[in-house]
């Protein structure tokens, strides 16, 4: 599975190049974005690095496809934020994440994009969507409930796995 551009009321999902890198460091730039996921904000040649590994698209043992996506607003093109989706098995389960940058942040912009990823990954015949969320990440747990996945009682690393799964 490879990610194409998707288009969202507000914002185009565009498959993430190293390019796009130039425009997210400053997106990534606050120490906000890091109290629940660790880390801190990367540096140019880091996201580089990190985003051409990415954009090979497989892990390097190939048992998994990795979906990214830069979130552009369609006003202005300009990045907002990341979406992803790690599918394996079989293309039947996607683990996603999302980031919206601090600026950003409160204008729907991570559960429209989080939301149409996930119709994308279904309509593409993924069955199980699940999410790994800090339990003090109110916002997170937001976008979550929007696109219909729903908590669990397992924890992973401190982090609560959210799930849905086909019916």
């Amino acid at each position: 599975m490879t990610a194409e551009r998707i288009e969202a009321p507000r914002l185009t999902l565009t498959p993430l190049t190293v390019e796009d890198a130039d425009d997210m460091v400053g997106v990534l730039a606050s120490e906000e974005l890091y109290a629940f996921i660790g880390g801190g904000p990367p540096g140019l040649g880091d996201l580089r690095a990190r985003y051409a590994r990415l954009g090979t698209g497989r892990s390097p043992d190939g048992r998994q496809d990795w979906l990214n996506w830069i979130l552009r607003r369609r006003q202005d093109g300009r990045a907002v934020g990341t979406v992803q989706a790690t599918v394996t098995e079989g293309e039947r389960r996607a683990e996603v994440a999302w980031v919206v940058g601090t600026a950003w942040q409160g204008r729907g912009y991570a559960s429209e994009a989080a939301g149409a990823v996930a119709e994308w990954l279904r309509g593409r015949g993924v069955g199980l969507l699940q999410a790994h969320i800090h339990p003090g990440h109110e916002a997170s747990m937001k976008v979550a409930a929007r696109i219909g996945l729903r908590p669990t009682d397992l924890f992973e690393d401190g982090e609560r796995l959210w799930h849905w799964e086909r019916g």
